[in-house]
């Protein structure tokens, strides 16, 4: 049998409008009537129609994620934090891994313009998805916090680290331990954390008056593999270098990896420090140095504000956050060349 909202609100001889603050937590039913709808429901077991609570409220309660690639552990612990943080205020999460393809990010977007999703959180996407279309959307009333960028826009929630301190602490790290000539792996080509990090390795070269040797660059993808290949193409260019700054854990598993097959002793003689603190990074041999972020918390934290931002109408605090970085100093960088 169907049993409807009214058949409750017949049993329990009370309104449907009664009924329906009851299903919805509303304040303004007394405590004896919520009881007696709540008996009421349990003995017919009633279950309230998903999709009519939609077509009400307009809202589906389900928030989208764009990630680059879910593989990277970087963005499965920022999707933890979402996910957790999300559950907790009764909200679903749709992840999109868009596979480093732009034209996927851009796909998944149509979650959020046919309204298949309430909001749409955007992890360190690769530039397919600009700020002024992110502020385009915003005007027209789409809900979208950002991890890993900064938004002008006072309705762009957003969650980002300081890519160029960070590496200037990474550099400065390596200098003084005695390195001069230090490679650095970039990742995604347009992406920001790439163009940010490689400011921050710049930088630290001017103000210890090391100079910049384009030939020391490599891209690695963000990901083993092409952490791998990029530290082959260093070799291959019979460069000298001492160090390698890798913009992430996973590339330099990837030179860990070459190491192991070149017979390239770590840290005696190359030293090594990554970004992201995966958890394999300590367990590795040796031990991997490498910048620790609050991925989990970043991705609790945005989520927290965007709902707060859809359910009110406003951000409760700030909507800006940057949050702190630290350099975790391992085996893998302790050695002085």
């Amino acid at each position: 049998m169907d049993i409807k909202i009214k058949d409750v609100a017949k049993v329990a001889n009370v309104s449907v409008a009664t009924v329906s603050r009851v299903l919805n937590n509303s304040g303004l039913v007394t405590e004896a009537t919520r009881r007696k709808v709540q008996e009421a429901i349990e003995a017919m077991n009633y279950h309230p129609n998903a999709t009519a609570k939609f077509l009400r409220s307009k809202k589906t309660m389900m928030i989208g994620v764009i990630v680059s690639d879910i593989n990277v552990s970087y963005y499965a612990e920022i999707v933890k934090g979402i996910e957790n943080m999300a559950y907790s205020r009764d909200y679903k999460v749709i992840i999109c891994d868009a596979q480093n393809q732009k034209e996927e990010e851009l796909g998944y977007l149509e979650l959020l313009l046919n309204r298949t999703v309430d909001a749409m959180i955007l992890v360190s996407i690769n530039g397919s998805i600009s700020d002024e279309l992110i502020c385009n959307l915003v005007d027209k009333n789409y809900n979208i916090g950002v991890v890993g960028r900064y938004i002008e826009h006072p309705g762009v929630p957003c969650i980002f680290t300081d890519n160029v301190k960070f590496s200037m602490d990474v550099v400065g790290h390596l200098i003084g331990q005695g390195h001069k000539n230090i490679a650095f792996l970039s990742g995604y080509p347009d992406a920001l954390d790439s163009y940010e990090r490689l400011e921050g390795y710049m930088k630290a070269l001017r103000e210890n008056r090391l100079p910049f040797r384009q030939e020391l660059i490599e891209n690695g993808d963000f990901n083993e593999e092409g952490g791998y290949h990029a530290f082959k193409r260093l070799i291959e260019k019979e460069v000298d270098f001492t160090a390698v700054y890798s913009a992430n854990d996973e590339m330099a598993l990837g030179v860990y990896r070459a190491c192991a097959e070149m017979g390239i002793r770590i840290p005696e003689e190359l030293a090594i420090v990554g970004v992201d603190n995966n958890r394999i990074s300590k367990y590795i041999s040796p031990r991997l140095s490498t910048v620790n972020q609050p991925k989990y918390a970043m991705g609790a934290l945005i989520t927290e504000k965007l709902i707060d931002q859809m359910n009110e109408n406003q951000f409760k605090e700030q909507r800006v956050f940057k949050v702190d970085s630290e350099l975790l100093v391992r085996e893998s960088s302790k050695f002085v060349k």
